[in-house]
């Protein structure tokens, strides 16, 4: 039988403040003006999940949650809150492994085209609606005729392709106009300047590479380097989002368990929901709502509960709350919206104390055994066990050469795929249009002038024949989106 996992604390004032493991998949919210405290409360939070088995992911955008794989002790400040809290704190890393979309500060992490699916592309790329809707035409026809798309260049092709045989597929699958292509195009270039290339491509990231577990039964701490992904905001949240649909599609239902099989936190929230059309929140909504069944928590870093939705909001039964500014009327109502989302103390003032709350000091409301929000309270956040701030480039190096997982996405592999396809077929017709010609000097007559327009109507029949021999494993399988428009059926990977 099962050992029911301890209580998790993370917070003391008068009384000590616990967050229930079997309650974590109800998701979460840490949020905070800046320099109040929130990143060290998710490295507690982290931490402490780590201890009972608990898997996490978290970016780390201004490099400081490197020091999590290191043992603290060194910081004055933490110590005199040590002494302050009357704590035993033992001071220790935890497993960590890094990763990063260039591969610069650990494994390379890369998703397929075709894996990320065009709703999540179509924001990539800044699409409106209905050029939104060609790019889906684009990934249906290939999703038709079993061709993968796995890189930039494989999706550049068949947008070249579905744009100069538009009327063919005109009749079943709809209007698709010359100007959404171009712009499709246009935000392909853009994408490549910023180095997508390298996050486009095999092998795609394993969604169990990063729920595992060390030889002490501690969680893996999952740390994606993005001090350079979040120079570009949407590709920043875009890829979490990819994740979050990654594990919401291929994870079993499980429902709810004693602790969680992974929790994942989103930093800098606020642009997740920045700009994003009404059929995209709407089935964030839908994802954070349902994945709890899947065994995985969510929670939400951000300065303001108001930048998150309130159908997303609601959701967050777990909240840590850090000190607010209130300079304008804006942020006083701010502070006020905030203040309401707990449950009431008779003997605390919360708007007011969300103003006065000192750099480590936080409103704490976690769920309760039936699931209820507690009495909000004011309280210090308990120090991590391990070093704050961020680790030497040396030390970055030594822990990736020794993951299990070193070399195993490092080698980028290019298979055939829709690029290759296409490029092969156009050079067949070329090649049999040059022959005939040659067959027929002078006779230009008119079946053979339209030889070359016809068989290019055939192209996509070949293609079905040619795409069966590079997704073998997958004939005769429907492939399927999920909710989010990743790819259900038909998967990518190389295993």
């Amino acid at each position: 039988m099962a050992t029911i996992p301890q209580p998790l604390l993370i917070a003391k004032s008068q009384k000590e403040l616990y967050l229930l493991p079997k309650m974590t998949n109800r998701h979460g919210l840490i949020a905070g003006a800046t320099g109040t405290g929130k990143t060290v409360t998710l490295q507690v939070v982290a931490e402490n999940l780590s201890k009972i088995g608990v898997p996490v992911f978290m970016a780390d955008v201004k490099g400081d949650l490197s020091g999590a794989c290191q043992p603290g002790g060194q910081n004055p400040k933490v110590n005199e809150r040590i002494q302050q809290l009357g704590l035993d704190l033992a001071f220790a890393g935890n497993p960590v492994m890094f990763w990063d979309v260039f591969g610069e500060q650990g494994h390379p992490v890369r998703a397929t085209i075709s894996e990320m699916g065009p709703l999540l592309l179509s924001r990539l790329l800044d699409l409106n609606d209905t050029q939104s809707g060609v790019l889906t035409l684009v990934f249906k026809i290939a999703d038709d005729n079993q061709l993968m798309l796995l890189d930039l260049k494989d999706l550049r092709a068949m947008v070249q392709y579905v744009g100069d045989n538009a009327k063919e597929f005109k009749t079943e699958y709809g209007n698709i106009s010359a100007a959404s292509i171009g712009a499709i195009q246009r935000g392909l270039l853009a994408l490549e300047e910023q180095g997508a290339e390298k996050f486009f491509g095999e092998p795609a990231l394993g969604v169990d590479d990063l729920m595992q577990t060390d030889n002490k039964g501690r969680g893996m701490i999952n740390i994606l380097a993005a001090d350079k992904l979040f120079q570009s905001p949407k590709v920043y949240t875009t890829f979490l989002l990819y994740l979050l649909a990654e594990l919401f599609e291929h994870l079993p239902e499980v429902g709810d368990l004693e602790k969680p099989k992974l929790v994942f936190f989103f930093d800098e929230a606020h642009l997740l929901f920045n700009d994003a059309p009404k059929a995209l929140l709407d089935k964030i909504e839908q994802v954070v709502r349902l994945i709890r069944s899947k065994g995985v928590g969510v929670f939400f870093v951000t300065q303001n509960p108001r930048d998150i939705p309130d159908t997303v909001l609601g959701q967050l039964g777990n909240r840590v709350q850090h000190a607010l500014r209130a300079f304008t009327p804006r942020d006083q109502k701010a502070v006020r919206a905030a203040a309401e989302t707990f449950r009431v103390n008779p003997e605390l003032d919360t708007e007011k104390a969300i103003m006065e709350l000192g750099v480590g000091e936080a409103l704490v409301s976690f769920l309760e055994e039936k699931g209820t929000p507690a009495i909000v309270q004011r309280a210090f956040v308990c120090p991590p066990g391990s070093q704050i701030g961020a680790i030497t480039p040396e030390q970055r190096q030594q822990i990736n050469r020794q993951s299990i997982l070193a070399g195993h996405y490092e080698k980028m592999i290019d298979r055939e795929s829709a690029y290759e396809l296409l490029k092969e077929r156009a050079e067949q017709l070329a090649e049999q249009a040059e022959a005939e010609e040659q067959a027929k000097p002078g006779a230009a007559s008119k079946r053979t002038a339209r030889q070359p327009a016809r068989r290019s109507d055939d192209l996509v029949t070949a293609f079905m024949k040619s795409a069966g021999r590079a997704v073998a494993s997958q004939a005769g399988r429907e492939i399927t989106r999920g909710l989010l428009g990743s790819l259900l059926g038909g998967s990518t990977r190389r295993r």
